[in-house]
Protein backbone atom coordinates (compact mmCIF):
# COMPACT_ATOMS: atom_id res chain seq x y z
CA UNK A 1 0.00 0.00 0.00
CA UNK A 2 2.72 2.19 0.79
CA UNK A 3 4.18 2.44 -2.66
CA UNK A 4 0.64 3.13 -3.86
CA UNK A 5 -0.05 5.78 -1.45
CA UNK A 6 3.09 7.66 -2.50
CA UNK A 7 1.55 7.74 -5.75
CA UNK A 8 -1.63 8.97 -5.06
CA UNK A 9 0.88 11.96 -3.30
CA UNK A 10 3.80 12.65 -5.43
CA UNK A 11 2.73 11.20 -8.76
CA UNK A 12 0.93 13.91 -11.63
CA UNK A 13 -2.27 12.88 -12.63
CA UNK A 14 -2.45 9.78 -9.73
CA UNK A 15 -5.67 11.24 -8.58
CA UNK A 16 -8.89 11.75 -9.46
CA UNK A 17 -9.01 15.40 -9.97
CA UNK A 18 -5.92 17.21 -11.94
CA UNK A 19 -7.12 20.85 -13.06
CA UNK A 20 -10.37 21.30 -15.36
CA UNK A 21 -12.50 18.36 -16.13
CA UNK A 22 -11.13 17.84 -19.22
CA UNK A 23 -7.44 17.88 -18.26
CA UNK A 24 -8.47 15.43 -15.77
CA UNK A 25 -9.79 12.77 -18.10
CA UNK A 26 -6.15 12.80 -19.92
CA UNK A 27 -4.44 12.40 -17.02
CA UNK A 28 -6.58 9.74 -15.70
CA UNK A 29 -6.07 7.82 -18.84
CA UNK A 30 -2.79 8.46 -18.61
CA UNK A 31 -1.44 7.65 -15.26
CA UNK A 32 -4.19 4.19 -15.35
CA UNK A 33 -1.70 3.33 -18.43
CA UNK A 34 1.03 4.08 -16.26
CA UNK A 35 0.57 1.42 -13.11
CA UNK A 36 -1.67 -0.65 -15.88
CA UNK A 37 -0.48 -4.35 -16.17
CA UNK A 38 -0.08 -5.69 -20.01
CA UNK A 39 -1.49 -8.50 -21.76
CA UNK A 40 -0.54 -9.99 -25.09
CA UNK A 41 -3.65 -9.80 -28.14
CA UNK A 42 -7.01 -10.79 -27.44
CA UNK A 43 -8.48 -13.26 -29.78
CA UNK A 44 -11.48 -10.53 -29.93
CA UNK A 45 -10.96 -6.93 -29.33
CA UNK A 46 -13.79 -5.28 -30.87
CA UNK A 47 -15.43 -1.41 -30.50
CA UNK A 48 -18.66 -1.22 -31.23
CA UNK A 49 -21.50 0.91 -30.66
CA UNK A 50 -24.98 0.06 -28.05
CA UNK A 51 -28.01 1.60 -29.73
CA UNK A 52 -30.25 3.73 -26.63
CA UNK A 53 -32.33 6.43 -26.59
CA UNK A 54 -29.73 8.72 -25.55
CA UNK A 55 -27.51 8.17 -28.86
CA UNK A 56 -25.00 5.39 -29.20
CA UNK A 57 -22.74 4.38 -26.42
CA UNK A 58 -18.74 3.30 -27.52
CA UNK A 59 -17.88 -0.05 -26.11
CA UNK A 60 -15.13 -2.42 -26.02
CA UNK A 61 -16.14 -6.50 -26.14
CA UNK A 62 -13.18 -8.60 -24.96
CA UNK A 63 -12.41 -12.02 -25.56
CA UNK A 64 -8.93 -13.78 -25.20
CA UNK A 65 -9.70 -17.55 -26.49
CA UNK A 66 -11.10 -17.78 -29.97
CA UNK A 67 -12.80 -20.92 -28.62
CA UNK A 68 -15.21 -19.43 -26.66
CA UNK A 69 -15.97 -17.65 -23.31
CA UNK A 70 -17.63 -19.24 -19.80
CA UNK A 71 -20.17 -16.22 -19.71
CA UNK A 72 -19.73 -12.45 -19.88
CA UNK A 73 -19.04 -9.54 -17.67
CA UNK A 74 -20.83 -6.15 -18.53
CA UNK A 75 -18.19 -3.81 -16.99
CA UNK A 76 -19.05 -0.60 -15.97
CA UNK A 77 -15.73 2.18 -15.58
CA UNK A 78 -15.22 4.38 -11.86
CA UNK A 79 -14.23 8.36 -11.71
CA UNK A 80 -17.21 9.70 -9.99
CA UNK A 81 -19.79 9.57 -13.00
CA UNK A 82 -17.37 12.45 -14.95
CA UNK A 83 -13.79 11.25 -15.26
CA UNK A 84 -12.67 7.78 -16.14
CA UNK A 85 -13.51 5.53 -19.74
CA UNK A 86 -12.46 2.46 -21.33
CA UNK A 87 -9.13 3.26 -21.86
CA UNK A 88 -8.68 4.28 -18.01
CA UNK A 89 -9.37 0.42 -17.48
CA UNK A 90 -8.67 -1.04 -20.14
CA UNK A 91 -6.18 -3.55 -18.38
CA UNK A 92 -8.42 -4.18 -15.42
CA UNK A 93 -11.21 -4.99 -17.78
CA UNK A 94 -8.48 -7.34 -19.33
CA UNK A 95 -7.23 -8.81 -16.60
CA UNK A 96 -10.84 -9.65 -15.42
CA UNK A 97 -11.60 -11.41 -18.83
CA UNK A 98 -8.05 -13.56 -18.51
CA UNK A 99 -8.72 -14.38 -14.46
CA UNK A 100 -12.68 -15.51 -15.48
CA UNK A 101 -12.64 -17.18 -18.71
CA UNK A 102 -15.45 -14.80 -19.79
CA UNK A 103 -15.79 -12.05 -22.19
CA UNK A 104 -15.74 -8.24 -21.16
CA UNK A 105 -17.98 -5.87 -22.46
CA UNK A 106 -16.61 -2.16 -21.08
CA UNK A 107 -18.87 0.75 -21.72
CA UNK A 108 -18.30 4.31 -21.90
CA UNK A 109 -21.73 5.65 -20.61
CA UNK A 110 -22.35 9.36 -20.63
CA UNK A 111 -20.88 11.03 -17.96
CA UNK A 112 -21.35 14.48 -16.02
CA UNK A 113 -21.45 17.61 -16.71
CA UNK A 114 -21.85 17.12 -20.20
CA UNK A 115 -24.91 14.82 -19.33
CA UNK A 116 -25.86 14.85 -15.62
CA UNK A 117 -28.25 12.28 -13.74
CA UNK A 118 -29.79 9.53 -15.07
CA UNK A 119 -27.63 9.43 -18.11
CA UNK A 120 -25.59 7.41 -16.88
CA UNK A 121 -27.59 4.88 -15.30
CA UNK A 122 -30.03 5.00 -18.67
CA UNK A 123 -26.95 4.13 -20.87
CA UNK A 124 -25.72 1.65 -18.28
CA UNK A 125 -29.29 -0.39 -18.08
CA UNK A 126 -29.24 0.07 -21.85
CA UNK A 127 -26.40 -1.97 -22.14
CA UNK A 128 -26.92 -4.44 -20.15
CA UNK A 129 -30.16 -5.41 -21.93
CA UNK A 130 -27.76 -4.87 -25.11
CA UNK A 131 -25.80 -7.94 -23.84
CA UNK A 132 -28.98 -9.92 -23.05
CA UNK A 133 -29.57 -9.43 -27.02
CA UNK A 134 -26.43 -9.99 -28.45
CA UNK A 135 -25.35 -12.81 -26.22
CA UNK A 136 -26.44 -15.74 -28.38
CA UNK A 137 -24.79 -13.63 -31.40
CA UNK A 138 -21.31 -13.93 -29.48
CA UNK A 139 -21.80 -17.61 -28.43
CA UNK A 140 -23.06 -17.18 -24.75
CA UNK A 141 -25.68 -18.08 -22.61
CA UNK A 142 -27.52 -15.05 -21.77
CA UNK A 143 -28.11 -16.31 -18.48
CA UNK A 144 -24.45 -15.95 -17.60
CA UNK A 145 -24.05 -12.11 -17.63
CA UNK A 146 -22.24 -10.69 -15.01
CA UNK A 147 -22.57 -6.78 -13.87
CA UNK A 148 -19.37 -5.51 -12.87
CA UNK A 149 -18.04 -2.00 -11.77
CA UNK A 150 -15.69 -0.23 -9.65
CA UNK A 151 -16.28 3.09 -7.91
CA UNK A 152 -19.17 5.04 -9.73
CA UNK A 153 -19.12 2.14 -12.24
CA UNK A 154 -19.71 0.14 -8.94
CA UNK A 155 -22.96 2.02 -8.28
CA UNK A 156 -24.13 1.85 -11.67
CA UNK A 157 -23.63 -2.18 -11.38
CA UNK A 158 -26.01 -2.00 -8.17
CA UNK A 159 -28.34 -0.05 -9.68
CA UNK A 160 -28.71 -1.87 -13.20
CA UNK A 161 -29.44 -5.03 -11.01
CA UNK A 162 -32.23 -2.99 -8.92
CA UNK A 163 -33.44 -1.49 -12.91
CA UNK A 164 -33.35 -4.73 -14.51
CA UNK A 165 -34.95 -6.94 -11.55
CA UNK A 166 -38.53 -7.60 -13.41
CA UNK A 167 -36.96 -8.14 -16.62
CA UNK A 168 -36.52 -11.84 -18.45
CA UNK A 169 -33.12 -11.80 -18.13
CA UNK A 170 -31.57 -10.67 -15.50
CA UNK A 171 -27.54 -10.42 -14.70
CA UNK A 172 -26.23 -13.52 -12.19
CA UNK A 173 -23.56 -11.72 -10.12
CA UNK A 174 -23.41 -8.32 -9.12
CA UNK A 175 -19.65 -8.07 -8.56
CA UNK A 176 -18.94 -4.49 -6.93
CA UNK A 177 -15.53 -3.09 -6.76
CA UNK A 178 -15.46 0.19 -3.82
CA UNK A 179 -18.92 1.03 -5.06
CA UNK A 180 -20.48 4.68 -4.08
CA UNK A 181 -24.13 3.39 -2.75
CA UNK A 182 -25.02 5.82 -0.32
CA UNK A 183 -24.53 9.44 -0.73
CA UNK A 184 -27.11 10.61 1.72
CA UNK A 185 -24.69 10.01 4.65
CA UNK A 186 -21.37 11.29 5.45
CA UNK A 187 -19.95 8.12 6.78
CA UNK A 188 -16.77 8.10 9.17
CA UNK A 189 -14.44 6.87 6.76
CA UNK A 190 -14.62 10.08 4.73
CA UNK A 191 -13.72 11.72 7.27
CA UNK A 192 -10.78 9.38 8.40
CA UNK A 193 -9.35 9.47 4.97
CA UNK A 194 -10.46 12.71 3.80
CA UNK A 195 -7.44 13.84 1.97
CA UNK A 196 -4.03 12.49 0.44
CA UNK A 197 -5.16 8.73 -1.02
CA UNK A 198 -6.54 8.91 -3.91
CA UNK A 199 -9.96 9.78 -3.79
CA UNK A 200 -10.69 13.03 -1.46
CA UNK A 201 -13.45 14.17 0.18
CA UNK A 202 -13.41 17.12 -1.85
CA UNK A 203 -13.27 14.92 -5.17
CA UNK A 204 -16.47 13.30 -3.82
CA UNK A 205 -18.23 16.67 -3.11
CA UNK A 206 -17.41 17.88 -6.74
CA UNK A 207 -18.79 14.55 -8.35
CA UNK A 208 -22.02 14.86 -6.35
CA UNK A 209 -22.59 18.80 -7.58
CA UNK A 210 -21.70 17.72 -10.91
CA UNK A 211 -23.56 14.83 -11.35
CA UNK A 212 -26.67 15.33 -9.57
CA UNK A 213 -28.98 18.39 -11.10
CA UNK A 214 -30.58 18.43 -7.51
CA UNK A 215 -29.25 17.89 -4.02
CA UNK A 216 -32.62 16.53 -3.62
CA UNK A 217 -31.89 13.29 -5.73
CA UNK A 218 -29.78 11.75 -3.06
CA UNK A 219 -32.23 9.72 -1.61
CA UNK A 220 -33.22 8.68 -5.33
CA UNK A 221 -32.20 4.64 -5.27
CA UNK A 222 -31.11 5.23 -8.69
CA UNK A 223 -28.12 7.57 -6.95
CA UNK A 224 -28.27 5.81 -3.37
CA UNK A 225 -29.27 1.67 -4.19
CA UNK A 226 -28.62 1.44 -0.53
CA UNK A 227 -32.06 3.02 -0.30
CA UNK A 228 -33.89 0.24 -2.73
CA UNK A 229 -35.58 -2.35 -2.61
CA UNK A 230 -32.90 -5.05 -1.62
CA UNK A 231 -34.39 -8.20 -1.76
CA UNK A 232 -34.83 -10.81 -4.27
CA UNK A 233 -31.27 -9.23 -6.03
CA UNK A 234 -28.94 -11.28 -7.57
CA UNK A 235 -25.89 -12.30 -5.56
CA UNK A 236 -23.05 -10.67 -5.29
CA UNK A 237 -19.25 -9.61 -4.26
CA UNK A 238 -18.40 -6.44 -2.67
CA UNK A 239 -15.02 -5.36 -2.28
CA UNK A 240 -13.80 -2.64 -0.03
CA UNK A 241 -10.26 -1.26 0.43
CA UNK A 242 -9.21 -0.55 3.96
CA UNK A 243 -8.28 2.97 3.22
CA UNK A 244 -11.10 4.16 1.26
CA UNK A 245 -13.42 6.99 1.94
CA UNK A 246 -16.07 4.75 0.49
CA UNK A 247 -15.22 1.84 2.83
CA UNK A 248 -17.65 2.31 5.45
CA UNK A 249 -20.60 2.22 2.99
CA UNK A 250 -19.41 -0.68 0.77
CA UNK A 251 -19.62 -2.64 4.08
CA UNK A 252 -23.04 -1.37 4.93
CA UNK A 253 -24.51 -2.45 1.66
CA UNK A 254 -23.29 -5.93 1.76
CA UNK A 255 -24.23 -5.94 4.92
CA UNK A 256 -28.25 -4.62 4.05
CA UNK A 257 -27.82 -7.22 1.10
CA UNK A 258 -27.32 -10.44 3.40
CA UNK A 259 -29.76 -9.04 5.84
CA UNK A 260 -32.17 -8.91 2.56
CA UNK A 261 -31.51 -12.46 2.41
CA UNK A 262 -29.02 -12.26 -1.27
CA UNK A 263 -25.91 -14.15 -1.17
CA UNK A 264 -22.88 -12.10 -0.48
CA UNK A 265 -19.65 -11.87 0.04
CA UNK A 266 -17.51 -9.49 1.38
CA UNK A 267 -13.97 -8.93 0.75
CA UNK A 268 -12.12 -6.81 3.01
CA UNK A 269 -8.50 -5.43 0.83
CA UNK A 270 -7.34 -3.97 4.27
CA UNK A 271 -4.10 -3.00 2.98
CA UNK A 272 -5.74 -0.69 0.04
CA UNK A 273 -6.43 2.37 -1.26
CA UNK A 274 -9.22 3.47 -3.67
CA UNK A 275 -8.68 2.75 -6.70
CA UNK A 276 -6.51 0.01 -6.63
CA UNK A 277 -7.96 -2.38 -8.93
CA UNK A 278 -6.20 -0.41 -11.40
CA UNK A 279 -2.87 -0.58 -9.86
CA UNK A 280 -1.58 -4.04 -10.60
CA UNK A 281 1.02 -3.31 -12.71
CA UNK A 282 2.63 -1.61 -9.21
CA UNK A 283 1.25 -3.66 -6.58
CA UNK A 284 0.82 -7.55 -6.65
CA UNK A 285 -1.89 -7.38 -3.58
CA UNK A 286 -4.06 -5.31 -6.04
CA UNK A 287 -3.49 -8.59 -8.52
CA UNK A 288 -4.58 -11.03 -6.25
CA UNK A 289 -7.33 -9.05 -5.33
CA UNK A 290 -8.91 -8.71 -8.80
CA UNK A 291 -8.08 -12.40 -9.41
CA UNK A 292 -10.57 -13.24 -6.91
CA UNK A 293 -13.09 -11.18 -7.81
CA UNK A 294 -12.54 -12.64 -11.09
CA UNK A 295 -12.68 -16.12 -9.43
CA UNK A 296 -16.01 -15.13 -7.83
CA UNK A 297 -17.71 -13.95 -11.50
CA UNK A 298 -16.47 -17.25 -13.26
CA UNK A 299 -18.04 -19.61 -9.84
CA UNK A 300 -21.48 -17.80 -10.38
CA UNK A 301 -21.01 -17.96 -14.22
CA UNK A 302 -20.45 -22.00 -13.79
CA UNK A 303 -23.14 -22.58 -11.22
CA UNK A 304 -26.12 -21.30 -13.78
CA UNK A 305 -28.22 -24.23 -15.09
Amino acid sequence: MAVIAFASRHLPGASLMNGDVRQSRELLDQTSAAMAQTFPPFAVEEDLTIPSDGGPIPATRYRVDEKGARGLIVFLHGGGFVVGSRASHDSLARELAVASGADVLSVDYRMAPEHVFPAAVDDSVAAFRYAVEKASDWGLDPRRIVVAGDSAGGNLSAVVAQQVRDDAVVPCFQLLIYPVVDVSVTRGSVREFAEGLFLTAADMDFFMDTYLPSPDLVEDPRVSPLKGELAGLPPAHVVVAGFDPLRDEGIEYAKALEKAGVEVTLERASGMIHGFANMGLISPTARAVVGRMAEAAARAMDAVG
